[in-house]
């Protein structure tokens, strides 16, 4: 049987201000939000680093070109705080990335529900979780990218920032960068407290223009750690290839 997503995490999402947030995404790409978890749950999630049980690969970023840290890939079961924030947040992001694909021209509406999301990416030979886990040392920085992992892509992605700014770390502020059609790059630094959460569009866009609708090209990463350690859980939505 199917476990429900705990009451808890049901009001946490259920409670925020989602007609700010859907103007924020509209406007801007991203949207802060929370507290989504408390500081116990944090130190929940962050402990599971070194459970390797837990995780399906470790990712050091260096190898590949990335930047410098490392993240490990959640496996199937999800613990039960990230499946549930997963499930729950997927709802509600669901009509409005219906809603941002009709506006660029794509016929991909989503289902209601993440299940039926997932089946699709399984469908298309997407079936591994995506759900990261994201540590990084004095010195490590992640370069601007985009989660994709495959043609079955949910457009939006969320990020919850799990250790204390000023305590933990200093340093490490989440950068977007809009790439914007016959302009320059509009950069935007976003900064979060320890449980707080943003909302942000994985690969591209609509932006209103003066002649309707267009595309611009989002990327993501984290600025230079100059102390400390930093814990991030990301949660993306369509599963791997």
């Amino acid at each position: 049987m199917k476990r429900r997503p705990s009451a808890t995490i049901l009001d946490r999402v259920g409670g925020l201000d989602w007609e700010t947030i859907k103007a924020d995404l509209d406007q801007r790409g991203a949207a802060s939000v929370g507290p989504l978890l408390s500081a116990e749950e944090c130190r929940a999630v962050t402990s599971l680093y070194d459970v390797d049980a837990k995780f399906r690969s470790r990712i050091v970023m260096a190898r590949h070109g990335f930047g410098s840290g490392e993240y490990k890939y959640f496996d199937y079961p999800l613990p039960d705080v990230v499946a549930d924030l997963r499930r729950t947040l997927y709802g509600r992001l669901a009509p409005i990335a219906s809603r941002w694909m009709a506006r660029m021209g794509r016929d991909a509406a989503f289902p209601a529900d993440h299940q039926s999301f997932l089946e699709r990416c399984h469908a298309a030979g997407q079936p591994r979780p995506t759900p990261l886990l994201l540590r990084y040392e004095a010195g490590d920085y992640n370069c601007l990218h985009q989660d994709l992992y495959g043609p079955t892509v949910f457009p939006i992605q969320v990020a919850v920032l799990l250790s204390m700014p000023e305590e933990d770390f200093t340093g490490g502020e989440f950068v977007l960068v809009e790439q914007r059609p016959r302009m320059q790059s509009r950069p935007e630094v976003i900064a979060l407290g320890q449980g707080e959460a943003v909302i942000f569009a994985v690969n591209e866009r609509p932006v209103a223009g003066a002649r309707g609708d267009y595309r611009v090209k989002m990327r993501h990463g984290v600025s230079r750690i100059k102390s400390g350690r930093r814990h991030t859980l990301g949660i993306i939505f369509h599963d791997a290839a």
